[in-house]
């Protein structure tokens, strides 16, 4: 039965895995976690003079590296003097003196105060718009192959850490006797080879990750150098440092602790001592109660220090997340950071004890089988894991979305409902296995029962065949001897794994538990991917601030955002048009097409059109002029009377998928 179990299950983690690889995949790049909300001049503006620089406000404390500011004229030259300055959320760059009319493009590159990296660029214009040469490269910060990579590594992060803290929980808190298990112990070292390993590749992807995209950069050491001088930085050294006490905690757990473990018949880590027992091995009374009192003294204080180091070595491992991600910037940061810390301990007691159960239900020896009572523990402990992440999560949804608009509205309110539905679906799994396990607690006598009556059959049968004299065999030839020992041990074990695997309440227990493990590890792509999304929060702060620059910037000019759909490849967008002054008589008309996460792009073909229906007028046409990636422009645009116009926009994407969107706007 458990060869036909085996490649079921090797096939389905690998199934469950390339889907967490997918939904990594789709998530990447990285969304931003700082929006640009101002900028002078602004986006899209004509000023009759050069300005003396160029200033930039986001939403939330940016830092940027060396050229991370450029400003590029109409053919390509750079327009700044390359430094730029400032602090907080607002930076500078002074321009050149002498610059020519045309159309400039800004560039910047920066890193959000949670560690991402923000990317983007608009033009403005000198005199007139013009032509220009510059595009905007496709390979930014956050994309391409290293943003995949950094992605994988954060999700093979999270995995190794909860296998790491959450089995070696599991087996000092629930199964003690697990710790001599090779299975178990083979799965909590690669969780720590896992973390160690994607911290590592972490740190050498993070340059290339936040300035140029490009994996040739990925051992560049000047880049290195500014990494380990930034937060990030910090906290990516702080878990290495940590993972080397780890390493000698895992030592302790399964070394000397399990020794003592062994020695113990329940289980439980409470050694019996022998006694001073006299030369024939027969201690008295007093010397077994001495002995007992200092093996139990022992184990209870290395179980204390080993559960209290192993809380803080988990809890500091916790903490290098929490102090350079969403909770150590925004609001109330110093109850986010802790409860961040609880919140990612809940999630290692709960999944990580959960994988560790998995692999002893099904690669437990027969010497060391997973009891009833221990079983009975871990659901305690993952109960009260459970409710620490509903208070928990509950304070980390708020302090991110902020409004119930966020949960639908925002690509973070949509992606925290699928994680909520995928946590419910695990809660629901969970409960089918606290089912089963109070029927494995009723059964676990009978079978034990039935085991031991097997051993005492296998026995005699094995004495049957050597004629009733073991001992004089034994003694004729000990090689002999030692092989008879092997098989009758080889048939014992083999009758108690199959006796055990025909319990059908065991075998209940292995498919919920099971398909628990396959929900958490989509659940953990997906709490991955909410990681690297900008919070709701974050997203509608930065719109209402765009929106109140822009209306304080240009009184009376219109702003119309509309996303589009022409179902082809590369289909999806937003259409921004500005109209300025928004009056009667000529106007200057800006056209911006950027993707869905805010990324300028180039489609073959857009056209506007203005309507006036209530006076039966249009449509009027309009093509613009092509500026730059992502950009066209129009000048003299003839607003003949004021009133409600319809805008209509038609975006070509390809030769045959085109689609047109249209708003209602008042001009005049």
């Amino acid at each position: 039965m458990t060869q036909t179990i085996a490649p079921r299950v090797r096939s389905l983690v690998l199934l469950l895995l390339a889907v967490a690889a997918a939904l990594l995949a789709a998530g990447a790049p990285a969304s931003a976690h700082a929006a640009l909300t101002g900028s002078d001049p602004r986006q899209g503006a004509v000023v009759d003079q050069a300005p003396e620089q160029i200033s930039l406000t986001f939403s939330e404390t940016v830092s940027l590296s060396d050229d991370a500011l450029r400003v590029l004229g109409p053919k390509g030259e750079r327009a700044d003097t390359g430094e730029a300055l400032g602090a907080g959320a607002t930076y500078s760059v002074k321009l050149r003196p002498g610059l020519p009319d045309g159309t400039y493009t800004v560039s910047y590159q920066v890193v959000s105060a949670d560690s991402h990296p923000v990317a983007g660029a608009f033009t403005f214009s000198i005199g007139a718009p013009s032509a220009t040469t510059v595009t905007v490269s496709e390979q930014t910060a956050g994309g391409g192959i290293v943003g995949s990579l950094y992605g994988f590594g954060r999700y093979a992060s999270y995995a190794g850490f909860i296998v790491l803290a959450g089995g070696a929980a599991f087996t000092l808190a629930c199964w003690p006797r697990g710790t001599g298990v090779r299975a178990v112990q083979r799965l909590v070292v690669s969780g720590w080879v896992t973390l160690t390993a994607a911290t590592l590749g972490l740190l050498l992807l993070r340059g290339a990750y936040t300035t140029s995209g490009k994996f040739g950069d990925v051992f560049d050491l000047e880049l290195l150098g500014q990494v380990l001088q930034t937060k990030t930085g910090a906290a990516l050294v702080s878990r290495l440092l940590l993972l080397a006490a780890a390493a000698l905690f895992v030592a302790v757990l399964f070394g000397a602790y399990a020794k003592r473990v062994e020695g113990d018949p329940q289980g439980e880590g409470d050694l019996q001592g022998e006694g001073a027992g006299d030369g024939d091995g027969e201690g008295t009374g007093d010397g077994e109660g001495v002995g007992d009192g200092e093996g139990e003294k022992e184990s209870r204080d290395l179980a204390f220090g080993l559960a209290v180091g192993g809380v803080v070595v988990a809890a500091g491992l916790a903490a290098s997340w929490a102090m350079a991600e969403h909770a150590s910037t925004g609001l109330q940061p110093g109850i986010a950071m802790p409860v961040d810390v609880v919140h990612l301990l809940a999630v290692a007691a709960w999944l990580g004890g959960l994988v560790t159960l998995l692999v002893a239900l099904y690669r437990a020896p027969a010497g060391t089988p997973l009891d009833a009572a221990a079983v009975r523990r871990f659901s305690r402990v993952a109960f009260g894991s459970v409710l620490a992440l509903v208070a928990t999560g509950l304070y980390q949804s708020w302090r991110q979305l902020g409004s119930w608009s966020a949960l639908t509205g925002t690509r973070y309110g949509q992606l925290l409902c699928v994680k909520v539905a995928l946590v419910v679906l695990l809660v629901g799994i969970a409960w089918i296995s606290r089912r089963w396990t109070g029927r494995l607690t009723d059964t676990t006598a009978d079978t034990t029962a039935v085991t031991g009556e097997g051993v005492a059959a296998s026995e005699e049968r094995v004495a049957a065949r050597t004629g009733g004299g073991g001992t004089d065999t034994a003694e004729a030839d000990p090689e002999r001897a030692a092989q008879l020992a092997r098989q009758r041990a080889a048939v014992d074990a083999a009758r108690e794994k199959r006796l055990r695997d025909a319990d059908p309440n065991r075998s209940g227990l292995r498919r919920s538990v099971l398909a628990e493990a396959g929900v958490a590890v989509v659940l953990l792509a997906v709490t991955t991917m909410l990681t690297s999304t900008e919070p709701g929060r974050t997203e509608e702060e930065a719109k209402a601030a765009t929106a109140a620059s822009s209306s304080a910037s240009a009184s009376g000019t219109v702003t119309l955002d509309m996303p589009f759909d022409t179902g082809g490849e590369d289909g999806k967008g937003v259409v921004r048009i500005d109209l300025d002054p928004a009056r009667t008589g000529a106007n200057d008309m800006h056209v911006y097409v950027t993707r869905p996460n805010g990324r300028v792009f180039d489609v073959p073909e857009v056209k506007v059109a203005f309507t006036l229906e209530s006076q039966d007028i249009g449509p009027l046409p309009v093509v613009p002029d092509h500026i730059t990636t992502g950009h066209w422009s129009a000048s003299g645009v003839q607003i003949p009377m004021a009133g409600e116009w319809k805008i209509a926009v038609t975006v070509r994407t390809s030769d045959i998928d085109q689609v047109t969107v249209d708003k209602n706007a008042q001009i005049g």
